[in-house]
């Protein structure tokens, strides 16, 4: 039986000089991963499952598993690490110059690509089957999908859009003083993590995670809370305070802030990019997600290629619809990818 779990080993790729899409240059730049399968002899049969915001490999694997579409027996999974995260490059592990809020600001495009060069270079793959994420981990799908359209043959952003909203960007300014304005921030050169500011934080975080039904329907209680407040210090709360730094999320707070293919070299506009898109895809927003709602990924989707799936995962979860909390929209996400993958190539 695999074993799977933040405990369990990982492996790290290492980019000498990686340059940034801001002018400066990681060096080095260490990408996280870990593989779940094993990769056949004609390198065909490998996914690319990148991380959201915060999130680490392990927080993945409700997606991964015997029997499900991404099935280890069959599939050689990637689940890379994005820069930020504490795993990969971030401000809480970088050597001097960049630690801290020195950290140089990361692009979608950077995580893309510094993926791109673990599945080229470390595993010699030049096709991947399939693409996919949530939330932030569906912006990298978009992205993987326009910078390398050679590659990506199919692509399943769930809950995630390929352009940053306003009102997305509003809620990503909220978190951002929260935390730059905590007793003991410092500038980012705090000693000890600012926890009042991380709670404040969470508490915003617990305004938009979750849909106004959710909250309506107390459907907290199905995740074990015994009242409005136990959910939000026992969730929420307990969430960022478990080992996240406050520059790393300021960091990939960033990455989500300035996401949009648009800005690929090469192209002018979002549409322009979304247009060159030719990976078979299934798009997936929740019904009630607050971050990316389904009229955002339509209009994705209206300019993407013929054939291509608006698929909306019904229900009250919100966000966490794609995030692997609740069986029923597991079920559904699973039954989406298993799918795609019985369907033609997009190239």
């Amino acid at each position: 039986m695999t074993r799977y779990g933040r405990d369990e080993p990982y492996e790290v790729f290492e980019i000498e000089d990686f340059p940034l899409a801001c002018g400066r240059t990681l060096r080095p730049a260490r990408i996280a991963y870990r593989t779940y399968g094993e990769l056949n002899a004609a390198r065909d049969n490998a996914i690319v499952y990148p991380t959201w915001y915060s999130g680490r490999h392990w927080d993945n694997e409700w997606l991964i598993g015997e029997g499900m579409a991404l099935d280890p027996d069959r599939w050689f999974v990637i689940v890379p690490n994005m820069l930020g995260n504490g795993l990969s490059s971030s401000p809480s592990n970088a050597p001097s110059p960049d630690g801290g809020p020195s950290f140089p600001p990361i692009r979608v495009a950077d995580n893309v690509e510094a993926q791109y060069r673990l599945v080229t270079e470390r595993f010699g793959i030049s096709t991947l089957p399939l693409v996919l994420g949530w939330s932030m981990g569906a912006g990298q799908t978009y992205q993987w999908a326009v910078s390398h359209p050679e590659t990506v043959q199919r692509m399943l952003p769930f809950c995630g859009s390929p352009r940053t909203a306003p009102h997305n960007r509003v809620f990503l300014d909220s978190l951002r003083a929260a935390l730059t304005a905590s007793v003991g921030f410092d500038g980012g050169r705090y000693r000890t993590p600012p926890e009042a500011g991380l709670r404040a934080f969470a508490r915003i975080y617990a305004g938009w995670g979750f849909s106004q039904a959710f909250y309506w329907d107390e459907v907290w209680r199905e995740m074990g809370h015994t009242s409005l407040e136990d959910f939000a210090v026992g969730f929420w709360e307990a969430f960022f305070l478990d080992d996240r730094d406050p520059n790393n999320l300021l960091t990939m707070l960033d990455t989500w802030w300035h996401g949009d293919v648009g800005a690929t070299p090469g192209f002018t506009s979002t549409e322009q990019a979304l247009a060159s898109i030719r990976a078979t895809a299934i798009v997936m927003p929740a019904e009630k997600d607050l971050y990316f709602p389904p009229e955002d990924e339509a209009w994705a989707v209206s300019h993407m290629r013929s054939g291509t799936e608006l698929r909306v995962i019904p229900g009250v979860w919100g966000h966490f619809a794609g995030g692997g909390a609740n069986p029923v929209d597991t079920a559904f996400v699973d039954a989406a990818v298993a799918e795609l993958l019985a369907r033609p190539s997009g190239i």
